[in-house]
């Protein structure tokens, strides 16, 4: 493992671990292992958050009409506190770092891939949810930056498991030169 490496947790956060219409009920399942990762590792850690807009009309084209089929996932009517990362994972910031995105991907405005760059960061450590769309979404775009990606199949979940299944077959195959798939046991002990 390159040296200049950095832990990409994606959407750990109360609102999809909690009873609410984006719920991911396997969450629960996966958290060990990226406690383990970012607990032994949290100054390498940078854990994004999927922070819903005011209301749907402060959204751009087709995000408009996607907070209008959840109208009560956006920010006026979703507990603020749920937007916030689980409690396991809190005491943990800092060191670990907090990246806040309005989209899928992290990488859309620039601003994580400019500080990865100024780190000197080579390869990317992703974990969290969820892996047939955030996940995905940040592992295409730092396949498209350069990254070398390790996805850590242990330690990424889905509340559509055919799916889940799917994005790993297909990361692991059709870019199986970009992309490593492995479990966190395997990753960190081969530090």
């Amino acid at each position: 493992m390159p040296g200049h490496w950095i832990h990409l947790c994606i959407d750990m956060q109360k609102m999809f671990a909690e009873q609410t219409p984006w719920h991911v009920p396997w969450m629960a399942t996966v958290s060990p292992q990226i406690v383990e990762l970012a607990g032994r590792h949290a100054e390498r850690t940078i854990f994004t958050r999927f922070v819903p807009p005011p209301t749907a009309d402060a959204m751009p084209g087709m995000w408009r009409n996607y907070y209008e089929k959840w109208p009560m996932m956006t920010g006026e009517q979703l507990l603020p506190e749920l937007v916030d990362i689980v409690a396991d994972l809190k005491p943990l910031v800092p060191p670990a770092r907090i990246f806040n995105k309005r989209t899928y991907s992290p990488w859309i405005d620039g601003r994580l891939h400019e500080t990865l760059t100024q780190e000197k960061v080579e390869t990317i450590v992703i974990t969290g949810g969820e892996t047939d769309i955030c996940v995905l979404a940040a592992a295409l775009g730092a396949i498209d930056l350069g990254y070398r990606v390790v996805l850590l199949k242990d330690a990424v979940c889905s509340s559509a498991d055919e799916t889940h299944d799917a994005t790993l077959e297909l990361l692991g195959g059709r870019f199986s030169v970009q992309v490593e798939i492995t479990e966190t046991d395997a990753f960190l002990s081969g530090l």
